[in-house]
């Protein structure tokens, strides 16, 4: 069973696993390799303890907790999302800044369920549009496109000491993201 909740900064070593993991499995052959070797769990993992300690104004970030079929056993965070005012606001009011899920919990309906958290934070704190940036060779861009993101810009980004194109998605207004994760049952 998993359970989506608000993250707290206990999550933070879990989260950054999570982040580690994901990039190791998505980004080979489109970051350098050397980079993605030297991502450093300590790191990383002060990197969210102080996101989620000195949250920005209209931050959240919610986590996928996969509980134990036997209910015996550790929880495990297997995915996480991010959202917020947009940096940009010319593009968008919100933006959805993350969203990491493990490989083997993909396809399953938790990145579903991770964006519908983070869209429907970004709706209570008033943004009415949502975007996010995503490499250009993400393998997983179809899913933001299934989900009704439509293209509306391009840009460099630098990653890993390299520029890598990123793509900019859109929902406007912000309901078309909350439609489209909503499940057929309702949840």
């Amino acid at each position: 069973m998993i359970r989506i909740r608000k993250a707290r900064p206990a999550d933070a070593a879990a989260i950054a696993a999570v982040h580690i993991e994901t990039w190791r499995s998505t980004y080979p052959g489109i970051l350098p390799e050397a980079y993605l070797a030297g991502l450093s769990l300590p790191r990383v993992a002060a990197f969210y303890q102080r996101s989620l300690l000195e949250r920005r104004e209209g931050a959240a970030m919610f986590v996928a907790i996969a509980e134990p079929e036997t209910g015996c056993g550790p929880s495990q965070v297997v995915g996480f999302a991010s959202g917020a005012r947009a940096r940009r606001p010319t593009l968008a009011q919100g933006e959805i800044e993350t969203l990491y899920l493990l490989e083997d919990w993909r396809e399953r309906g938790v990145g579903r369920r991770l964006m519908r958290a983070t869209a429907a934070h970004l709706a209570a704190i008033g943004c009415r549009s949502a975007m996010l940036w995503v490499l250009s060779e993400n393998p997983a861009r179809w899913f933001y496109q299934h989900l009704g993101g439509r293209l509306v810009g391009t840009d460099m980004v630098r990653v890993g000491g390299v520029s890598v194109p990123q793509t900019a998605l859109l929902w406007d207004p912000i309901q078309t993201l909350l439609l489209s994760t909503a499940r057929a049952d309702g949840a």
